[in-house]
């Protein structure tokens, strides 16, 4: 401040912000930071009684909005909620729920308020954990709130203020929906703080959070506390992306970069094109990029350490760290791998010593000694956590991770950088998209430590400068929703509400609500082409008659010609196909076209299999291959017979010679005489042809001289008409498209007996309603028709996995499973997926996905007692043995369904009582830990 008067005139305003938000002044003093302009206006509308929505770049402080609803929860100290709710003196206290998408989030986040405000105060439930479940602050994920609200759980009372961290998960294909659902049903005293990536659609995610929760603000912020600079490493060179900051606004990639990137290219492509020496024809060097060792001492030399390096390949990272091992690098201090030791024994004490040699212990040890480690979802979990812990330490400098470390765990870096801007998606190799870009980068910058962060991408021949320009600078990354109803919501919703509520509550999602926006804009384009439509009619009009019904008529002709020259083209090659079936070795026949036309012999007549027959013949120029029903316009005709040698090889040249010579010498014509005139002649004679051509010509408009005008304008309305119809249809399709879906899920729930006609749960319902996965149909029905009755605990394990395992990518042939009972189970699961999946298609539904049995062996394995050497052995894998953060990640899910059918009440007891033997016998060594950490 210049002048006594601006301080004291600064003063006054604070001062009257203290009076206005004292909770936010009381909690701003514990903070040791003064809050920025966004957090300070979202915790002030917090104050207010407003719901919340925070939409600010990682790293920005966003947490500090959902931990002053925390604040306010215990304290008591907002505006009253929306309903006007007041609690009764010395009744319910007030509680503050914490949601996270993931349970390593939910365990962070529980340690940060422990630390904070007590281990007595805060509570933690996650599929694996509870600790506290009735403190008035609880930190869960959100699949856990979800079904608090559908179970009426007495948790709620009393609750007060809901955080949604990392809310831009309800784009997420697999589990978006739980967002919406805990959005829409939460109970309208609860106040919500939604806590959002940069998104470009904020305002349009508010708006549906004004029309179901009430008073939303929203408060939007672009400003990276820490600024991150963006570079290029192109060989050994290190390049700005952006000259100065007004570039970066305008996407000008730095010239000097774009002219050292040219010239690197061109030379790769004049050296690719050079002979080498004499022999000529080999080429040169293909580029190789720097070694990634190298580019870990390069950040460390310019001191840019931690960093993490972004490799989308769990091998890749798994190599990355091997490599520079073997490079010698060591980027620790004595005291720190002393420290670094300490802390990793402390944490593995409970691991069995063998299981530690099978999972590559030692040579993770010495990685992290050095300051080195990978970080993916391959891992032990314990092994990720003690990386991430070392990490924000300092301790561990490098991180060679998958793009799963950018989802919402706390571990920023000085430095990131991005080996390549192509990804596998699970299904193709895909290019980055800015929102996943900005998520990546977004972690380079530590607050409070960090002057700036620093995002480095590694330029390839493939990789253009001006691509990542754009990338870097571009904010178009909408959220859209995933949510779509499913059989376990319908009972519930339907058991909570009624039918028809329900169909109303499904019709307020984000989903509909962007539909419903998106009809808008097809709306106005449907009346625009209506218009459009009107003045091409005009354009068509002749005044020697009725032009509509004239061009009718040339449309049904053209339909006609297309009908029957399809119907001719089907005709040939099924006489081309039989004709082929028929040929014998040593029939001579005639190529009729394409580039082997001539007289050809047959060596195998390849029938008998499936598919079309594809015989290997020799033509008589020498050409030896395999032809198909495309080749032949006509049928094949045996013009005469040769006889074969019986072990003749085809490969050999000399035989190819002397029996193509045998063809020619038969004397026949290598070009039959053309016969093409026959398909016209029956186009002509088709009754129904005649008839529309003598209708054309006998028109008034046919002697129009400005017939083909009239035509032409015609056509461009019938094209329009035919877009228009189109757009009319995606209208009717998003009006009310979850309502019907929900409709159809009703009907077949209704005929499987779920439901009633008038809209009652049964029992067989409310077993439903409290299954909570992907197969939830699937597994009722397994419930109903006792398929796991009767199994020991080791095999429902294995049996119970194929509903909830889904292999990373495909393999073709079907894992094996053990024998008897297991098996059995398997097959009856699989008849009834069958039966399910036959009903879903017939209503026109999304349909289950079919059982993997490839978790079968090793979860059957394991909770028999035997090593995990052995186990992991047994996967079904592409590539080896499986990895070991698979293996527990899909063991806790197999407990976790295991744990649902404990509970069931559509199970026999029998049932309950194995399922929680399985669980004990799952629930050891590594799984053990996992469960305790």
């Amino acid at each position: 401040m210049s002048s006594p008067a601006e301080r004291y005139a600064a003063a006054r305003r604070r001062a009257a912000q203290a009076s206005q938000f004292p909770a936010l002044e009381e909690f701003a003093l514990d903070l040791g930071f003064d809050l920025d302009d966004f957090q300070r206006e979202a915790c002030q509308a917090l104050e207010r009684g407003s719901g919340v929505l925070v939409c600010a770049p990682t790293g920005a402080g966003k947490t500090v909005v959902g931990e002053f609803a925390v604040h306010l929860a215990l304290t008591g100290g907002a505006t009253m909620p929306a309903d006007g709710a007041q609690p009764a003196p010395g009744g319910t206290r007030r509680k503050c729920f914490y949601t996270t998408p993931i349970k390593a989030l939910s365990n962070q986040k529980y340690h940060d308020l422990v630390n904070r405000y007590g281990a007595e105060q805060v509570g933690l439930l996650t599929g694996d954990n509870a600790i506290n479940g009735d403190a008035p602050v609880v930190v869960m994920t959100t699949e856990v709130l979800r079904n608090m609200l559908y179970a009426g759980s007495s948790t709620l009372e009393g609750l007060a203020y809901v955080v949604m961290d990392e809310v831009h998960y309800l784009a997420d294909r697999f589990r978006g929906g739980v967002w919406e659902e805990v959005i829409i049903h939460l109970p309208a005293s609860v106040t919500l703080v939604s806590l959002s990536a940069t998104v470009s659609n904020a305002e349009e995610f508010a708006d549906w959070l004004v029309t179901v929760r009430g008073e939303t603000a929203v408060v939007v912020s672009e400003h990276r506390p820490v600024p991150l600079w963006q570079h290029m490493l192109v060989g050994k060179r290190m390049f700005d992306l952006f000259h100065d900051a007004d570039a970066a606004r305008k996407h000008d990639v730095h010239p000097e970069l774009l002219r050292y990137t040219r010239d690197t290219a061109r030379r790769l492509e004049l050296g690719e094109g050079r002979s080498a020496g004499p022999g000529g024809g080999r080429r040169g060097p293909r580029w190789r990029g720097p070694l990634r060792p190298d580019i870990v001492e390069r950040l460390d030399r310019e001191g840019l350490l931690p960093a993490i390096l972004f490799i989308f390949s769990r091998a890749g990272c798994a190599a990355a760290v091997q490599q520079c091992l073997a490079a010698g690098l060591r980027l620790t201090s004595p005291e720190e791998r002393a420290e670094i030791r300490r802390v990793v024994e402390s944490r593995v004490t409970a691991i069995p010593g063998e299981d530690l040699t099978v999972l590559g212990y030692w040579e993770w040890l010495d990685g992290l000694e050095r300051g080195l480690a990978a970080h993916h979802a391959g891992m032990l979990p314990v092994f990720k956590e003690i990386v991430e812990e070392l990490f924000v330490r300092g301790l561990v400098k490098a991180v060679f991770a998958t793009e799963t470390l950018a989802l919402g765990i706390n571990m920023p870096a000085r430095c990131v950088v991005l080996e390549r801007l192509v990804k596998y998606n699970g299904e193709a190799h895909v290019d980055l998209t800015p929102g996943e870009y900005t998520q990546l980068t977004g972690r380079a910058g530590r607050r409070g430590i960090d002057v700036e962060g620093h995002a480095v991408v590694v330029w390839s021949p493939e990789t253009d400068p001006r691509h990542v320009a754009g990338l870097a600078s571009t904010r178009t990354y909408p959220l859209r929703s995933s949510f779509r109803p499913s059989y376990n919501m319908a009972v519930n919703l339907v058991g909570t509400v009624g039918a028809d509520p329900a169909r109303a509550l499904l019709e307020s999602s984000f989903a509909q609500f962007q539909a419903d926006r998106s009809v808008v804009g097809l709306a106005r384009q449907v009346q625009r082409n209506t218009e459009t439509i009107e003045a091409y009619g005009a354009e068509a009009a002749c005044h020697h008659g009725d032009f509509d019904e004239y061009f009718a008529l040339r449309v049904a002709i053209a339909d006609r010609e297309r009908a029957i020259a399809r119907q001719g083209q089907s005709q040939r090659k099924a006489a081309a196909v039989a004709s082929l079936e028929r040929l014998r070795v040593g029939d001579v026949i005639r190529v009729p076209s394409g580039r082997r036309a001539g007289l050809a012999v047959v060596l195998d007549p390849a029938t008998g299999g499936f598919g079309e027959p594809r015989p290997l013949v020799l033509t008589q120029d020498r050409w030896a291959g395999r032809v198909s029903p495309g080749d032949f316009t006509t049928p094949a005709e045996v013009l005469a017979r040769i006889r074969v040698p019986k072990h003749f090889n085809h490969r050999s040249p000399a035989a190819r010679r002397d029996l193509a010579a045998e063809v020619s010498g038969t004397g026949l014509d290598r070009h039959a005489g053309r016969r093409g005139g026959r398909s016209r002649q029956q186009v002509g004679e088709d009754h129904r042809l005649t008839q529309l051509r003598s209708e054309l010509r006998r028109h008034p408009c046919h002697a129009c001289p400005e017939r083909e005008e009239h035509a032409r304008w015609a056509e461009r309305r019938r094209r329009l008409e035919r877009d228009t119809e189109e757009l009319r249809e995606r209208v009717a399709g998003r009006t009310g498209s979850l309502a019907r879906t929900f409709d159809r899920i009703v009907a077949l729930l209704t005929t499987r007996g779920y439901l009633t006609s008038d809209g009652t749960v049964t029992d067989a319902g409310r077993m439903l309603g409290r299954i909570w996965t992907e197969a939830d149909l699937l597994v009722a029905e397994c419930l109903r028709r006792g398929v796991w009755d009767g199994l020991s605990p080791a095999e429902l394990a294995a049996a119970v996995s194929v509903v909830v395992f889904e292999a990373r990518r495909d393999v073709d042939e079907r894992a094996s499973l053990p024998r008897g009972p297991v098996s059995d189970a398997v097959d009856e699961t699989l008849k009834l997926w069958s039966d399910i999946e036959a009903d879903e298609a017939a209503r026109g539904l999304a349909v289950t996905r079919e059982p993997d049995l490839g978790f079968a062996w090793p979860i059957y394995r394991w909770a028999r007692g035997e090593a995990l050497a052995k186990v992991l052995a047994s996967g079904h894998e592409l590539d080896g043995e499986m990895p070991a953060g698979d293996f527990v990640r899909w063991s806790r899910q197999v407990v976790d369904l295991l744990g649902q059918l404990a509970d069931s009440g559509g199970a026999s007891a029998e049932l309950r009582s194995t399922a929680r033997q399985a669980i004990g016998a799952v629930n050891r060594g590594v799984l053990a830990y996992h469960t305790a950490a």
